[in-house]
């Protein structure tokens, strides 16, 4: 069974930075490409970023291109969202999951507010 654990959100002044994570479990992670979305109060799932299996490419929305980089270690199952110079309109829960799959984790709440 699938499982995805979000971690590392929390409250950041802007400008800041925090590092999320993703522990998955269930499934061949090593072998499957990942994405990071992100829901902000009041509106729909946004896709964030997203990499290839073997860490090697990778793609970002046109909002967090230069501040967000995404990442991953597949010895340890998990991977990552690095999220620098943070903006309030960052505010949101993280999720991650595969490729072409809906969350199925909790998230994490990232909140940008002075």
């Amino acid at each position: 069974q699938v499982q995805l654990v979000e971690s590392g959100g929390g409250l950041v002044q802007p400008g800041g930075s925090l590092r999320l994570s993703c522990a998955a479990s269930g499934f061949l992670f090593s072998s499957s490409n990942m994405v990071w979305h992100r829901q902000a109060p009041g509106k729909g799932l946004e896709w964030v970023a997203q990499i290839t299996a073997n860490g090697r490419y990778t793609n970002y929305a046109d909002s967090v291109k230069g501040r967000f980089t995404i990442s991953r270690d597949n010895a340890k199952n998990t991977l990552y969202l690095q999220m620098n110079s943070l903006k309030p309109e960052d505010t949101a829960q993280y999720y991650c999951s595969k490729t072409g799959e809906q969350p199925s984790g909790h998230g994490t709440p990232v909140t940008v507010s002075s």
